[in-house]
């Protein structure tokens, strides 16, 4: 899951250096993905209205569902 988070954040930064994910397990919350990108990329990440985070983490949550665990997303 980690790289394909990184797959896209990447294609969507004008960094692609910037990009760093770091992967936690919380036993509440399955895996915790945390995307660290550079500030003047935040908004590429985010997009209007919160529409693309929401895509990516909706991204996540169905690959976890299919590999029977839990995950979400956070952007810092």
């Amino acid at each position: 899951m980690k790289e394909l988070v990184e797959y896209i954040a990447k294609s969507l930064v004008n960094d692609p250096d910037a990009v760093v994910i770091t992967e936690e397990i919380d036993i509440e919350n399955g895996t915790v993905l945390k995307l660290k990108v550079a500030d003047e990329d935040k908004g590429r990440i985010i997009g209007k209205q919160g529409r693309i985070a929401q895509a990516i983490r909706t991204i996540i949550r169905v690959k976890a569902a299919k590999a029977g665990t839990k995950a979400s997303l956070e952007i810092i």
